[in-house]
């Protein structure tokens, strides 16, 4: 498997992105009124192509951890396609595929090919479970989701027992709407066979319905604490890819931090975005994070060329605009290379690795 280690010197030198998250298409099959993209949902026909992406992807270095999102990203049927393209010019350590879990004849030929073509790469395939059945349909506004979602679950899991490298999650997106089923879901969650790691994300971005971001924060400490008590305990999840112990204990961090993040209203921790994290769209558009509207540029009018769009004075702007504003936000993807790369921060990870038991037993 591909390794971690030769990122160790983006601790102390913070310049080529190493997380890279790319957003594959806006269309999805799913009708969430929490979702964060919902505006961007067009019709598929300007999305940036295999060949486009080969050429995007050469004129980068390697990562070590590769997103892919949208959108529901199998309803693109060279989604391994272009994986693959990054696999071979990036060299992922890991590689991230999140889904709704709809269309289970789409994600588990897809995600086996992925998994056969990316053989070095710890690949992440994370299914989307807001509620139980019924109320996750209902959560979600799209009937019959819960009962596809278990069934691509299923045949994932047994495509696991196939592929070591395949790693199988659960998120769920915290919301209104949810907030008080909290201990339902991880119950539920805890019984799912071959589970590796239980997520909740905070609600975020601009949803079509502002209603779903009006949380009790405190029921949201709770749900992640119920998390942090599991992984601790006999329901401990990890995932089974190298250093995977390391990345339980910075998600351990993570949450406490996002807590106090948004209780405080501040931001308590350097932002990387746009300086070792980038996120693409479909059209090619490049930005420092998802959160963020501020473009750094777009890479089919760079020739392809993503280093010319990240280094370029546009994206310099950006990176000032960040560090003046001192913008600050609950999304998880960008505080796991903030915790991680912060030398400040890595007495916290240690001491909540030494907290965590000796091995995963989701893995036996």
């Amino acid at each position: 498997m591909y390794t971690a280690l030769r990122y160790i010197p983006s601790i102390f030198y913070k310049r080529d992105p190493l997380q890279f998250t790319f957003f594959v298409t806006s269309r999805c099959n799913a009708r969430c009124p929490f979702c964060f993209y919902w505006k961007d949902r067009k019709t598929g026909q300007d999305e940036l192509t295999v060949d486009e992406v080969e050429k995007i992807s050469a004129s980068m270095g390697n990562l070590l951890w590769l997103l892919f999102s949208g959108g529901e990203i199998f309803l693109r049927k060279d989604l391994p396609d272009l994986v693959d393209a990054f696999y071979r010019n990036n060299h992922p350590v890991i590689i991230t595929l999140p889904t709704n879990g709809f269309a289970p004849d789409l994600i588990v030929p897809r995600t086996e090919e992925i998994l056969s073509r990316s053989p070095e790469s710890a690949v992440v395939c994370k299914i989307s479970l807001d509620g139980i059945g019924a109320g996750h349909d209902r959560l979600r506004d799209t009937p019959g989701n819960f009962d596809k979602a278990m069934e691509t679950y299923e045949q994932l899991r047994q495509l696991g027992e196939r592929y070591k490298n395949l790693q199988l999650g659960i998120n769920t997106v915290f919301c209104r709407e949810n907030q008080d089923n909290m201990d339902e879901i991880i119950d539920f969650v805890n019984t799912l066979p071959g589970c590796e790691t239980h997520t909740i994300s905070m609600v975020r971005g601009n949803p079509a319905d502002d209603a779903y971001k009006e949380i009790d924060l405190e029921k949201y400490h709770k749900a992640v604490m119920r998390l942090e008590e599991d992984l601790k305990g006999d329901n401990s999840k990890m995932y089974h890819f190298t250093l995977a112990r390391m990345k339980t204990a910075q998600d351990l961090v993570q949450r406490r931090l996002i807590y106090e993040t948004v209780r405080q209203g501040r931001r308590l921790l350097p932002c990387y975005a746009g300086r070792i994290g980038a996120v693409m769209n479909e059209v090619g558009d490049v930005f420092p994070c998802e959160i963020l509207s501020d473009s750094m540029g777009n890479v089919r009018e760079s020739g392809y060329d993503f280093r010319k769009v990240f280094f370029s004075e546009q994206a310099d702007r950006v990176r000032a605009k960040i560090n003046r504003t001192k913008c600050y936000c609950s999304h998880e993807c960008y505080f796991v290379t903030n915790i991680l790369f912060n030398p400040l921060m890595s007495g916290q990870v240690i001491r909540q690795y030494l907290e965590l038991p000796g091995r995963s037993r989701a893995a036996t």
